[in-house]
């Protein structure tokens, strides 16, 4: 009987180092203010995550960017201080650089156009992240950026007598905005509000959402009705993490996200629509380029396109494939 007992125990000792291994707390940073949206509903996610994986599996965020810009939450990534990221698609571009194709200046016009090229884009930016070491829930809808500044910009020559926001760290932007001619100013977001408050800048590309939750709409006077480009936001977890975790829980983790950012795109569409309206309604006045200043902006985009599939930002054959899918949309 006791050497029996005996048996038992070491088994059980064996086992334990396993059964902890396959245990994890999945620190996730964002810049995204706590009490947002998409903040809450990824911590309803973790909660759900949480009671069917009976805890094995967890959710912690830390909101608000405590954890330091992109840059600096993807250092803590790779050394495993972090495990994911929910970001703009930009913060991720380097390791996928087509995924780029759904920011690229000007190439939408309507919802209509965005919602028909993402039903078939979306699938391919997930595996073509998946495929460089990143497990990617999303796009959430970010909304249109526009140009929101101190004077009004109607023409691109309006547009380069201002000084203009740039993120950091976001190179394909960094390329784009020569075409137009602009020298802009890079900052991280989180010194923009300051920066239009003292007049470093005094205009910037940006959902309305954004412009609201920041207060960044309130230090500039003119919006110019013009989708200037379209923005998204994804949820990454380094695969290298997601090792840890049974393959079991692995599944009951992509299910819930799955669905959860299949909602919160929903959502944030909504959302976005109504941020549109209410940043006009706080006295905006809106700015409408003529024909042909809009002829303008869009050879230049095109220029600025062609430019970064030279320089690699972008491949041929995804710019040929957003190209066809919005050849189809606008041909009905």
């Amino acid at each position: 009987m006791v050497s029996r007992i005996a048996r038992i125990a070491v088994l059980l000792a064996l086992l334990w180092p396993l059964s902890q291994a396959l245990a994890l707390e999945l620190k996730i940073s964002t810049l995204y203010p706590d009490g947002t949206a998409s903040v809450n509903s990824l911590k309803e996610a973790g909660a759900e995550i949480a009671e069917r994986t009976e805890g094995r599996v967890t959710l912690r965020v830390y909101a608000g960017g405590v954890m330091g810009d992109d840059r600096a939450v993807q250092r803590r990534i790779r050394i495993g201080q972090l495990h994911g990221m929910l970001a703009q698609g930009g913060a991720f571009a380097s390791f996928y650089r087509d995924s780029q194709v759904l920011n690229l200046p000007l190439v939408f016009r309507s919802y209509e156009e965005v919602d028909h090229v993402r039903a078939t884009l979306d699938p391919i930016i997930r595996d073509g992240f998946e495929e460089n070491g990143w497990l990617i829930f999303g796009p959430v809808d970010g909304g249109f950026a526009y140009l929101m500044t101190a004077n009004p910009v109607a023409s691109v020559e309006d547009l380069q007598k201002q000084k203009v926001w740039l993120p950091a760290n976001d190179s394909g932007s960094a390329m784009a905005v020569r075409e137009f001619g602009v020298s802009p100013v890079v900052l991280n977001i989180g010194a923009v509000l300051t920066s239009l408050q003292t007049g470093v800048i005094d205009a910037f590309a940006a959902p309305p959402v954004a412009a609201l939750t920041l207060q960044w709409f309130s230090r500039v006077n003119y919006l110019t009705e013009m989708p200037l480009l379209y923005t998204y936001g994804v949820l990454a977890l380094s695969k290298q993490h997601l090792a840890r975790i049974s393959d079991a829980d692995q599944q009951i983790l992509r299910e819930v996200l799955t669905t959860a950012f299949a909602e919160m795109d929903r959502h944030e569409r909504a959302g976005n629509l109504q941020a549109f309206e209410a940043v006009k309604a706080q006295g905006l006045a809106p700015v409408q380029p003529t024909e042909e200043q809009l002829a303008d902006w869009r050879a230049r985009s095109q220029r600025a396109i062609e430019q970064l599939v030279e320089n690699g930002e972008i491949s041929p054959a995804m710019l040929e494939r957003l190209n066809s899918l919005l050849a189809d949309v606008r041909e009905h």
